[in-house]
């Protein structure tokens, strides 16, 4: 008698409808490919500081390590950490969760909060993780076109519309990525007026960017203190202190939140790298001369780049945050994904279009890189629209 067995096919989990690694990764990793092929590939396709991590924060991460700090750390953060943070922010301790950097508190705050089918609204164009996040725990994003007409931001009239008996969160972000847009204290005031009508709509306010503002910052509970209540703000080390690599993010909301996503936190990483909150420790208490010294590099990076598009055919607005630029593709492509093809295979220029951030007929450039690069780049763009 002969026994045949079967191997039956992989099935993901339904949850994974749709969901892949972002557009951004895998125009990075293309990039990578084709370097490590000998193609000449400039990608200024990734959210990436080129400059190095501070050498005293890294030597605080050195001394930690030697000091023994290498055991688990508590779920929530080292204690010396939250304190820290809490301070900076005018909160309590019991107030803040560090994690695995931003992403992960993004994803605890959904999980720990989202029944099926409740609605997150997020302005379009929107960081491509986001709807992903929403989707993975169960919730529905509801994404409001913003266009350039209006600044790439969200109005109360569109947020008033956007409001149903599921929504759970409005997810801002200022700075922007991808735009660089930043709401003013008066248009989060105008925003945080029409929530003040829905009390089961929370505020999720990604600061990430904050210490990259050209223009004034005002942070979401400073403008709306009244609805600090039901806000989680959202920020880390890895953008402005160039600690990307270090992975150390963190929530700042009401006790209870805070709580629930300890709890999800607690059966996915436990808590971040001892080493690394030693390091992002460091990088918030220290001196922060640095801050403002690389903030003004990132301007010159931006005006270059700016105005580098311009001349080349490709109408860009002057973004007032982040290091990002959010053009719109050229006249004569058909699509931004064509379009960004074409940079590549003709002019060795990675970018990302801008469907992977809900608004097609854009793209967007990091200018985070080396201004020897960015000129380089924006010479070969303006010699491949040239050829348009």
């Amino acid at each position: 008698m002969t026994l045949t067995t079967s191997i039956q096919e992989f099935q993901p989990a339904d949850r994974l409808d749709g969901i892949e690694l972002s557009e951004i990764v895998r125009i990075s990793e293309q990039a990578a490919r084709l370097r490590a092929q000998g193609v000449d590939v400039i990608a200024l396709s990734t959210g990436e500081p080129d400059f190095p991590t501070p050498s005293h924060v890294v030597e605080a991460a050195h001394r930690a390590a030697i000091d023994g700090q290498t055991r688990y750390p508590a779920t929530a953060g080292t204690p010396t950490l939250r304190s820290a943070i809490a301070t900076e922010a005018g909160a309590r301790p019991e107030n803040v969760v560090v994690s695995t950097g931003a992403k992960q508190v993004l994803s605890c705050a959904m999980m720990a909060t989202l029944n099926p089918g409740d609605e997150v609204i997020m302005a379009a164009p929107f960081w491509t993780s986001y709807a992903d996040m929403v989707s993975l725990a169960g919730g529905v994003p509801v994404v409001v076109s913003c266009p350039a007409t209006q600044k790439f931001k969200l109005t109360p009239d569109q947020l008033e519309a956007a409001i149903t008996p599921r929504t759970r969160w409005l997810l801002l972000n200022s700075p922007s990525n991808p735009t660089g847009a930043v709401y003013s204290k008066a248009e989060l005031q105008a925003l945080g007026a029409v929530l003040q009508n829905y009390p089961q709509v929370w505020v999720i306010s990604d600061e990430i960017y904050q210490h990259l503002s050209f223009v004034p910052f005002t942070p979401f509970v400073q403008a709306v203190p009244e609805l600090a209540e039901r806000t989680l703000i959202v920020n880390g080390v890895s953008k402005a202190y160039s600690m990307t690599g270090w992975r150390i993010g963190w929530g700042i909301g009401p006790a209870e939140l805070i709580k629930a996503m300890v709890a999800v936190q607690g059966q996915i990483t436990s808590g971040a790298c001892s080493i690394a909150q030693a390091a992002a420790l460091e990088a918030i208490t220290a001196p922060q001369g640095l801050l403002a010294e690389r903030r003004q590099a990132m301007r010159a990076r931006r005006d270059l780049v700016v105005e580098g598009l311009n001349a080349a055919g490709l109408e860009c607005a002057v973004p007032d945050g982040a290091f990002y630029v959010f053009p719109k593709t050229h006249a004569k492509m058909a699509t931004d994904h064509e379009f960004c093809r074409f940079l590549l295979d003709e002019a060795g220029v990675a970018l990302v279009p801008g469907r992977a951030f809900g608004m097609p007929g854009h793209l967007r450039l990091s200018f985070a890189y080396a201004t020897e690069s960015l000129q380089e780049g924006m010479r070969r763009i303006a010699d491949a629209t040239a050829k348009l």
